[in-house]
C-alpha cells in the first residue's frame, strides 16, 4: 500500500504536530521570476506522470486543499495544474451543503466525486469541513438530523463526537488507499497578518471585490478557534496512507512549488508502466507501417 514520502512539511504520524511550531513563511534563495521557471519543470514531469497514471489504469490521486480562507487553494490549484490534459483530473469544490446532501453522511457528497482509476481528482475544501468548521460552529449539527444528535454543551460528548468522525475519515482514506488511491492533503498555512492583507487586496482592487464578504471577517474573527480544530484534524488523520503537509503559504510562488514538488515525488513511487503489447500483437505492427508507408 502506498506510503507518504518524507518532506519537511509532513505532518507527523505520532500526534505530535504542533500548529504554533508550524511556519507560514521560509526563506528561499530564488526569487519569483526562477520560482515560476522551476514550476514549469516540474509541472512537466508532472503532465508526464499524469500520463503515465492514466495509461497505467491501476491507481488514482485524491488531493485534498484546506486552508483559512485566502490561502491561496484555488491560484495553487490551477497554477500546479496548468498544462495537465484537461481529460486527466477533475476537480470539486465544496462549500455549504445542499438539502440532498444533508440527508446523507457526512462523507456521501465527496466519495461520489472520488476519481476513477488513472486520473487526479482534487477536492477544494472536503469532508474535512465536517470537523474544521463545523467544529467552530458547532450549531451547525442541528441542521444535519443526525440520529445521534450530540449535546454541543456537554464537552464529554462532544469530544467523541468528534473521535468518531476522525475514526470514520481515517477508516475512508485507507480504505481508499487499499484500493489504490493515493490521497495527499495539503493545509495551506497562511499567517493571521497575510490574510488581512490579502482581504484589503480584495476591497483596493475593483477586479477582486467579488471575493470579499463580510462572512470572512466573521470567520477570521475565530482565528485561534480554527487553529485549535487545524491542529486536532491533522494529528488524528495524518497517516502514512493518507498523509497531511502543512505548506508555508504567505509566498503564493514558492507555496506552489513546494505542493507541485511534493505530488510529483509521492507519483513517482507508484509502481507504473505503459501498455505492453504481446509478441504477436508487436508483430503485426511492422505490417501496419508497411500499410501506412505511400
Amino acid at each position: 500500500m502506498f506510503s507518504a514520502q518524507s518532506n519537511d512539511f509532513l505532518v507527523p504520524f505520532d500526534g505530535s504536530f504542533k500548529i504554533s511550531n508550524s511556519l507560514t513563511s521560509i526563506q528561499t534563495p530564488f526569487n519569483e521570476k526562477e520560482l515560476k521557471k522551476q514550476l514549469k519543470k516540474d509541472q512537466a514531469e508532472l503532465d508526464d506522470l499524469q500520463r503515465l497514471l492514466y495509461a497505467h489504469d491501476q491507481f488514482s490521486v485524491l488531493l485534498v486543499f484546506q486552508a483559512m480562507d485566502a490561502a491561496g487553494k484555488d491560484s495553487t490549484i490551477r497554477a500546479v495544474l496548468k498544462g495537465i490534459d484537461p481529460a486527466g483530473c477533475q476537480v470539486f469544490s465544496f462549500k455549504q451543503p445542499s438539502k440532498e446532501e444533508l440527508d446523507h453522511d457526512f462523507l456521501w457528497r465527496t466519495s461520489k466525486s472520488l476519481p476513477e482509476r488513472g486520473r487526479i481528482g482534487v477536492f477544494n475544501r472536503s469532508y474535512y469541513e465536517e470537523v474544521l468548521v463545523v467544529k467552530v460552529h458547532p450549531e451547525y449539527l442541528s441542521g444535519q438530523r443526525l440520529p445521534f444528535q450530540p449535546d454541543i454543551n456537554n464537552p464529554d460528548a462532544m469530544k467523541n463526537f468528534w473521535n468518531d468522525r476522525y475514526e470514520s475519515i481515517v477508516d475512508h482514506e485507507k480504505h481508499l488507499a487499499r484500493n489504490g488511491t493515493m490521497v495527499l492533503k495539503f493545509f495551506l498555512n497562511v499567517s493571521h497578518e497575510e490574510q488581512h492583507k490579502r482581504f484589503l487586496s480584495r476591497i483596493e482592487s475593483r477586479e477582486k471585490n467579488w471575493k470579499f464578504s463580510d462572512s470572512d471577517l466573521t470567520e477570521s474573527a475565530l482565528w485561534d478557534q480554527y487553529q485549535v480544530a487545524y491542529q486536532e484534524a491533522l494529528n488524528q488523520t495524518s497517516k502514512p496512507w493518507a498523509p497531511w503537509y502543512a505548506v508555508p503559504a504567505d509566498n503564493k510562488p514558492l507555496m506552489r512549488n513546494i505542493v507541485c514538488e511534493i505530488i510529483r515525488d509521492n507519483l513517482k513511487q507508484l509502481d507504473m508502466q505503459y501498455p505492453q503489447l504481446n509478441e504477436e500483437d508487436t508483430a503485426r505492427l511492422q505490417s501496419y507501417k508497411e500499410q501506412l508507408i505511400i
